[in-house]
């Protein structure tokens, strides 16, 4: 199952951690890969730290928001963060060792070309069938959510599969 979120504004990386919560609660593995944020703290590393790091791993691979005020960092110094986060999410979706995966601000870091939206799709389409994973990012694009294929979900301004459609294997509605 493959999920996307869009839209401007907050409440993505909610629905991705809420989602982590509930994986959590029926005794299931999550891995959450952030491909922005860089070595801050933030709330979400708190919880995991302190109450969920027996079934939630997480990683911080970028360098911080990409030419933002305070972006310290060159652009190549984002790229190789970028495309080491890629390698680290095709090893843990190569391990099978989680059943859901949150590719956090995946989809912003090929808007902003770090890494190439090609690459991207192919990462989706190696996502194993008995893993479900998340990703998200501001705005729309057509290109990420229709290469989800037939059963998966997406939400955000308009769903090309009908929610009713987008269920899990448990046949437990996500959207």
């Amino acid at each position: 199952m493959i999920i996307v979120y869009t839209g401007n504004g907050k409440g993505k990386t909610s629905a991705a951690l809420g989602t982590v919560l509930r994986t959590s609660g029926y005794a299931e593995k999550s891995c959450i890969i952030q491909f922005i944020k860089d070595g801050s703290q933030y709330g979400e590393h708190y919880a995991v730290q302190h109450y969920l790091n027996d079934l939630v791993d997480m990683f911080q691979a970028g360098k911080g928001f990409y030419k933002i005020a305070g972006d310290k960092f060159e652009e190549t110094d984002h790229k190789r963060a970028a495309a080491e986060a890629m390698e680290l999410a095709r090893r843990i979706l190569r391990s099978k060792e989680y059943d859901l995966i949150v590719l956090d601000e995946i989809l912003t870091a090929g808007m902003v070309k770090l890494i190439d939206e090609k690459e991207i799709i192919d990462l989706i389409h190696a996502v194993p069938d008995t893993v479900h994973c998340i990703l998200y990012r501001p705005g729309s694009r057509a290109e990420y959510y229709k290469n989800c294929g037939p059963g998966n979900g997406y939400a955000g301004n308009k769903a090309p599969v009908p929610a009713e459609k987008a269920r899990t294997r448990r046949d437990r509605l996500l959207i």
